[in-house]
């Protein structure tokens, strides 16, 4: 049976692949920083965060960005973040936060940038503190 896939279905099952993988990595380094991971993939109306974590008494909103390195000309996973996912990634915490009755405890937002190479090993790893 010969099966038909709608044009740009697998590369973006790639893409989301290679996100996931991004996110394990991250989970695995931040972990062994001593982080605590409280969730991931939370999701509600205004967006969703990667990583939601605890780290020496605050809650910590990390945002997870990857890139292949030979598509370093769409620029770094660090130049992916603009001023319109900041604004999404603090308007889904504020939603977290609420929900959770977790509005007096001190709040920090991290970016984890990843460039992965070839059969997705990390080649470039990292961890911006208070990014934005």
């Amino acid at each position: 049976m010969n099966k038909r896939v709608a044009c740009g279905t697998v590369g973006k099952d790639r893409r989301k692949q290679k996100g996931q993988w991004a996110e394990e990595e991250a989970v695995r380094i931040l972990t062994e920083l001593g982080y605590r991971i409280v969730l991931r993939n939370w999701r509600c109306r205004s967006g969703e965060i990667d990583i939601i974590a605890e780290d020496e008494g605050d809650i910590v909103f990390v945002e997870v960005r990857s890139r292949s390195s030979y598509a370093s000309a769409f620029g770094t996973a660090m130049e992916s973040i603009t001023p319109r996912k900041i604004a999404q990634v603090r308007a889904t915490a504020s939603v977290y936060l609420h929900h959770m009755q977790s509005s007096q405890r001190a709040v920090r937002f991290d970016v984890v940038a990843i460039t992965l190479g070839a059969h997705n090993k990390v080649e470039h790893f990292e961890h911006i503190r208070h990014a934005f």
